[in-house]
């Protein structure tokens, strides 16, 4: 059954519900659901795994009036697009914590698509605030980007701010507040479940580990968060190590100082390659949306290959993906009229593996109803065989294609393999149907070992090319997207 999602009442909603769509959040954002009353939960809500993203996207214009005492523009401002919604979205947090009822509609007829466990939810209440960019620029020239500054601490020993566009707000009941400049910039650095969602734990962990954290614009502390790192935890964290200090101030510029860094500019180049991992989730996501998903697979329940692969982050999908293009490249080119080629490469999360499946198989007659059923199975059982090989793994997701080489278009089959009760009977079962495959024979293996870095060191890379004839920019993209390979993995 097909799912129809609101795309936002306002301009600015409807940026918001684009954003999401454009990340990690497509199948499983959803604005504008509605409460058991019949009236507006929030603007956009958000659920994956255990995270509960809670959108309130609000506009005043109370700021255009530069004729008027500032102070009073900006209370008025203030009141109508922060305090509001601050209050608002305890009041949904309550809501969603007290498991009554979402819907997508206002005639309460489509229930919210996924299941909310409030027992263990984690809950992220996000505010995107438009109209005080120009105002804040005119107000002073110290201020790079128009953004609000913001500071956490505990509200009733905070001063009154004396001059505007400094927001305070409760440490003990924390609310994020983005703005229209710097929520393009969070959506697009973190365009994953696993980098957003670490940003506003670390982010989180920094507001109850100091008595007060401030900063120029949201900009500012991403760019701090990116610079500081904690090797003992291996992660990213904000303010000092050490828990000693009691405020922690982030100032003007840190967001600008970083971009222009050589270690920022190589990891948007090395990125680039990522998207082919998104492009295979967003495309599944989309069928799930219109229905057209087949199969038995529950993206929606957590229950699916594509659940596992947007779990991982940006820098594992590099990798996951120059693995995957590399397969394509190095497919063999033979007059053969059945070729294969399978990797197997490891996820970011410890237990959890890949199977990528690359076919070639001439005289095809019936494609949908004969041949992709053979390309499961083998798909079925190369995953089998791989657990057989690899005890430690838990879980395992097959991706199994035609082989780019050989063809225009392409279909893709994805499988879940939970395999973290191994019995011996499914042993047995796999290796007697692996026998006539021999996947993963010893005698034809070859290791491959890279290391990912989140900010790495640019290498140039060799020539795409299918054997000794370079591609060129005119020509088909071998990732198998279809477009021109200038316009795709050259770009």
């Amino acid at each position: 059954m097909a799912i129809r999602k609101s795309k936002g009442t306002t301009p600015t909603e409807r940026l918001l519900a684009d954003l999401c769509e454009r990340s990690f959040l497509k199948l499983w954002s959803y604005p504008n659901p509605f409460k058991e009353d019949g009236d507006e939960l929030c603007d956009l809500l958000a659920v994956f795994e255990n995270h509960v993203f809670i959108f309130f996207d609000r506009e005043g214009r109370q700021l255009d009036k530069p004729d008027k005492d500032p102070m009073v523009n900006w209370e008025r401002w203030k009141r109508k697009v922060i305090d509001d919604q601050v209050r608002t979205a305890h009041g949904a947090e309550r809501y969603i914590k007290g498991g009554r009822g979402i819907f997508l509609d206002n005639q309460l007829k489509v229930p919210f698509p996924i299941n909310i466990n409030v027992d263990n939810m984690i809950v992220h209440k996000i505010i995107i605030a438009h109209g005080a960019k120009e105002a804040c620029e005119r107000f002073s020239d110290d201020n790079v980007y128009g953004s609000l500054a913001i500071s956490y601490g505990n509200v009733d020993s905070m001063p009154s701010s004396p001059f505007p566009f400094l927001i305070h707000l409760d440490k003990d009941k924390p609310v994020h507040v983005f703005d229209s400049h710097n929520v393009p910039i969070i959506f697009n650095e973190l365009d994953t479940f696993f980098d957003f969602s670490s940003y506003l734990d670390a982010k989180i962990d920094a507001i109850n580990s100091f008595d007060g954290l401030v900063y120029c614009g949201e900009e500012d502390l991403l760019g701090h968060y990116f610079s500081n790192f904690d090797d003992s935890k291996k992660c990213h964290i904000i303010g000092p190590r050490e828990k000693k200090f009691s405020l922690v101030a982030i100032g003007e510029g840190e967001w600008k100082s970083f971009i222009n860094l050589d270690i920022y500019k190589n990891k948007k180049l090395a990125d680039k390659e990522s998207y082919l991992w998104d492009e295979l989730i967003q495309k599944t996501c989309q069928n799930t949306l219109d229905g057209t998903l087949l199969g038995n697979d529950s993206p929606l329940r957590g229950e699916s290959a594509i659940h596992e692969m947007a779990k991982e982050p940006r820098f594992s999908r590099r990798a996951l993906s120059a693995h995957m293009m590399q397969s394509i490249r190095d497919f063999p080119e033979t007059g053969t009229p059945m070729m294969r080629n399978l990797s197997f490469m490891p996820s970011f999360y410890k237990g959890t593996g890949y199977i990528f499946l690359q076919i070639k198989i001439e005289g095809i007659t019936d494609y949908d109803g004969e041949y992709r059923q053979i390309r499961r199975n083998m798909l079925e059982i190369a995953c089998g065989a791989a657990k057989n090989k690899y005890q430690y793994l838990k879980k395992i997701i097959g991706i199994a294609i035609d082989a780019p080489k050989f063809t225009d278009t392409n279909s893709e089959d994805f499988i879940l393999m939970d395999c973290e009760d191994w019995p011996d009977d499914l042993r047995a079962q796999y290796e007697e149907a692996n026998k006539v495959m021999g996947f993963f024979n010893s005698s034809t293996l070859t290791l491959h070992e890279k290391k990912v870095k989140e900010f790495p060191d640019i290498e140039k890379s060799p020539p795409m090319s299918f054997g000794n004839e370079r591609i060129g920019r005119n020509h088909k993209c071998p990732c198998g997207s279809g477009k021109k390979y200038k316009k795709c993995c050259l770009k």
